[in-house]
């Protein structure tokens, strides 16, 4: 029997190098043993979280009761029962990623929590938080989540200086992605100055993919030309392809080479944002056409089921395609519409909506706290 036959597609994208990450995480997944049966069954080597998914957890969630109940007992503020909460929630799925990490040798086995939105313009608050977090989970296999924005990147640095791993979210443009390597870098040096395990630290990079579709497409529908309406839907695979030769170009570069012999990781590039909006497209088509080995894909349970039932995995489909990646990108550009303008756009829209959903977060846990009064 043809054992590649008899392999689910998830297992295909594995053995194609992508480490996949569940982009969910609740109280309730946790207990109900949802997170295990994913790691056993689907591939699942990691776990991502954001606002938005902690909000909609605590909205729908009985799980949290008892630790609400307990916070509200001791008088807690809303703000500081959410980090009690969150906190729980990714050091106990931590726990259960934990034997992966040791196999993988930190390579995967994480869970991601997000930095509080409000600071992400403020390098010196996103720092402590980041180190609060760290210090509060207490799990090696925990990273701390900080916006690529200009302050996040001096964030970045000082936090991977202080031997903190580090997700680093909200990334669009290639631009900011290359100076969100140079943070790491400088980062991996501070942290080699103080002496410092260089092997402990680990980062991604994580590239939001089909918010760049939605926001182009919405401007090739307003120029509605036959040209403008066959470029839909290929600008965010474009733009994370050219990602990938920019991560290898800047991990094969003197000064990256020098840190990985002092045994520093690369920072690999992960695929956020992954859900298909449009339903007239392949809803795994941000899974197959963004396979090649050391990349990580975050999915939503949805797209995660989609690519084991159906996805078309054929192994690396990033390496090659740059040449025609930078042509839809030029011609896109031609049409009039700016780069740089829809990505600064998708940087505050971004970080808008996880404001929004802090505050929903905040008012949802301040409404429980003062019912279990």
């Amino acid at each position: 029997m043809n054992h590649t036959s008899t392999m689910t597609p998830t297992q295909r994208l594995s053995d194609a190098g992508v480490s996949i990450w569940l982009d969910d995480l609740s109280r309730e997944r946790i207990q109900s043993g949802s997170l295990k049966e994913l790691i056993k069954t689907r591939n699942v080597v990691g776990v991502t979280t954001n606002p938005t998914i902690f909000a909609a957890a605590l909205a729908h969630g009985e799980a949290y009761a008892e630790q609400i109940r307990d916070l509200a007992g001791e008088g807690t503020s809303a703000a500081d029962a959410v980090f009690e909460i969150t906190s729980t929630d990714v050091a106990l799925a931590a726990d259960i990623l934990r034997p992966i990490y040791v196999q993988t040798q930190g390579f995967d086995g994480r869970v991601s929590i997000e930095c509080a939105p409000m600071n992400a313009h403020r390098a010196d608050a996103t720092i402590a938080e980041a180190k609060a977090l760290w210090s509060r989970i207490d799990r090696h296999n925990v990273m701390i989540k900080i916006p690529a924005t200009t302050a996040g990147l001096e964030a970045i640095t000082a936090v991977i200086g202080a031997g903190i791993s580090v997700n680093v979210t909200l990334i669009f443009s290639l631009d900011r992605y290359r100076e969100v390597i140079e943070a790491y870098l400088a980062g991996l040096e501070r942290a080699k100055r103080a002496g410092l395990d260089l092997t402990s630290i680990h980062s991604v990079a994580s590239f939001f993919v089909s918010r760049l579709d939605t926001e182009i497409d919405r401007r090739l529908d307003a120029i509605g030309t036959d040209e403008a309406h066959a470029l839909r839907g290929q600008a965010g695979i474009a733009n994370a392809r050219l990602a990938y030769e920019v991560y290898q170009e800047s991990f094969t570069d003197q000064r990256a080479q020098g840190l990985i012999a002092a045994g520093a990781n690369e920072q690999r590039p992960l695929w956020a944002s992954t859900g298909v909006k449009d339903p007239t497209r392949p809803d795994t088509m941000y899974v197959v056409e963004l396979a090649a080995s050391d990349v990580v894909n975050t999915m939503p349970e949805q797209t995660l089921e989609a690519t084991h039932d159906h996805g078309n995995v054929r192994g690396d489909t990033i390496t090659g395609s740059y040449p025609a990646a930078v042509k839809i990108l030029d011609r896109i550009a031609a049409l009039g519409i700016s780069y740089a303008g829809v990505t600064d756009h998708l940087e505050e829209e971004g970080l808008n909506k996880f404001r929004a959903s802090w505050n929903d977060l905040l008012q949802t846990v301040r409404l429980a706290l003062e019912a279990a009064k």
